[in-house]
């Protein structure tokens, strides 16, 4: 029986490394999707820019067409007042130019306000630019990384359910039945160490007798409140190494 609790003990611990194998096997991909949902966010406020920028010189490209048919305009009117014939006349023709001088010059300003923002905006867009190239290199490195660390665990995992299959193999039928009845009440720990009378699974001191039998190594025992198998393991005592070399002294 001793053996076969050393064998579930082993077991136990290989249990647990498989649990962390395909924790870490399912963590990876959802880990790659975060920073890859990132880079793609990054890519969109990147491409936002760029339509801004592009908004902003197709903006200035139209007030530059209105500037050129507003001079066209003041052109045409200057011809025509030279040509007029009462004041009245003169006196429109003056108005007309005045008031497409002014549209010139308020195109003008917005073309100015509009090149401004576009030196904003081309900044950032090759500051964007920049930082994305470091961050998809960043991201393609993880994915490798990751992508390695996939194949690696999978492999470990494939050659520790062998070995699994292997130690079931050689346990009691009977414990290890209980074994994983306990362990999915448990989550996990099916088997507890007790340690001053205690079972360090819920710290719940045994029954005196029932330690007893414990150490006596009558079959397995299981813990009263909790149900895990009760591994004892009697403290080493190192009185019989010391002595001698006191006396020598």
């Amino acid at each position: 029986m001793k053996q076969d609790l050393a064998l579930a003990v082993e077991l136990q611990a290989l249990d647990r490394k498989i649990a962390s194998f395909e924790k870490e096997i399912a963590t990876l991909p959802v880990h790659i999707a975060e920073i890859e949902k990132k880079l793609e966010a990054h890519k969109r406020k990147l491409d936002a820019d760029r339509a801004l920028l592009s908004a902003n010189k197709g903006d200035r490209k139209k007030l530059e067409g209105d500037i050129a048919v507003q001079d066209q305009k003041v052109s045409k009117l200057k011809g025509q007042m030279i040509e007029a014939k009462t004041n009245e006349q003169y006196r429109a023709f003056q108005h007309e130019i005045t008031y497409c001088e002014t549209e010139i010059r308020k195109a003008e300003d917005k073309i100015i306000e509009f090149m401004e923002q576009a030196e904003a905006l081309d900044k950032n867009v090759v500051a964007a630019e920049a930082a994305l190239r470091l961050e998809q290199q960043q991201v393609d490195t993880e994915k490798k990384v990751a992508q390695d660390r996939t194949s690696a665990d999978l492999k470990a995992l494939s050659e520790a359910k062998a070995h699994r299959a292997t130690l079931v193999a050689r346990i009691d039928p009977k414990l290890y039945a209980r074994y994983e009845i306990v362990k999915k009440k448990t989550r996990g720990t099916a088997i507890a160490n007790v340690v001053d009378e205690r079972c360090e699974g819920c710290m719940i001191q045994l029954r005196p007798q029932y330690f007893q039998d414990l150490k006596a190594g009558l079959g397995f025992q299981l813990c009263e409140t909790c149900g895990r198998i009760l591994i004892y393991n009697p403290p080493v005592s190192f009185e019989n190494d010391i002595a001698p070399a006191s006396q020598h002294v």
